[in-house]
């Protein structure tokens, strides 16, 4: 846990790093996205996400928002010896609620798990923290 801890905030500020780039000559800039970047955990594992198409309830500053959530699960299966395993990192899609204050997000985001040969396949809940550009 403490891997996928630490591989979770290096993304995050890897992303957050690079959002706008500032010309030196006339002081303008580039946003390389317009959004959010959340950092969060579910299921023993963590994701990353950036928004995604979301209903809005917008009363400046505070911002409640319901939505589909592009994410990338960052999980590492556990096997028995020798069997084949998923990538860490996987793509995926959930839904959630995302709630803003000013730059603050913080997201209850809700993934699924399918059915495998060991366990049955259900909804998890997680929680996510991030920062609105």
């Amino acid at each position: 846990m403490l891997k996928t801890s630490k591989k979770i905030i290096c993304c995050f500020l890897l992303l957050s790093s690079i959002n706008s780039v500032h010309a030196q000559a006339n002081k303008a800039s580039v946003t390389v996205w317009d959004g959010m970047a959340i950092a969060g955990y579910v299921n023993d594992g963590g994701f990353v996400n950036f928004g995604g198409p979301t209903v809005k309830l917008i009363k400046k500053p505070w911002v409640f928002g319901f939505g589909i959530l592009p994410t990338m699960r960052i999980k590492e299966d556990k096997v028995a010896a020798g069997a084949k395993k998923n990538s860490i990192v996987t793509p995926t899609a959930g839904f959630g609620f995302t709630f803003v204050y000013k730059h603050f997000v913080t997201q209850v985001p809700f993934y699924y798990n399918t059915k495998t040969t060991t366990a049955d396949g259900k909804w998890n809940v997680g929680l996510g923290i991030g920062y609105k550009f």
